[in-house]
């Protein structure tokens, strides 16, 4: 996976998975594997699937980047504690999947607690053949 750093401060770790080096073929599928991921963990919970492109299509004017065929998130928190309200402000988590005609690219923002994005890296990871 690529670290990188969006807009100059948010850490987002991301990887690029060619069609031909899964056995995923689609974004549902793929959200599908990551659901249950989440609800295996007993740490985690699933709370929503977001279609950011069907989204972001439906607004006049909107944007999409040429060759994008799909771009969903899967969200979901690993809740093991609440220390202080600003937590609340980088939760919950979500996988990022973005589908082209010969690649998937799934990204997601490194997470406070180090094995949590450990974690979800493991995820990722074990898409590839």
């Amino acid at each position: 996976m690529t670290k990188s750093a969006l807009l100059d401060r948010f850490p987002i770790l991301s990887i690029e998975i060619t069609k031909n080096n899964t056995n995923y073929k689609s974004v549902p599928e793929i959200l599908n594997f990551f659901k249950t991921k989440i609800e295996e963990d007993e740490l985690a919970k699933y709370i929503a699937t977001f279609n950011h492109y069907e989204h972001t299509q439906s607004i006049e004017g909107s944007e999409i980047q040429e060759g994008m065929l799909d771009a969903q998130n899967i969200i979901f928190c690993f809740g093991k504690k609440l220390s202080n309200a600003k937590v609340l402000a980088v939760r919950p988590r979500s996988i990022g999947i973005s589908e082209y005609q010969d690649k998937f690219i799934v990204s997601l923002m490194e997470a406070p607690m180090v094995p949590m994005t450990d974690k979800m890296e493991a995820w990722v990871k074990e898409l590839s053949k």
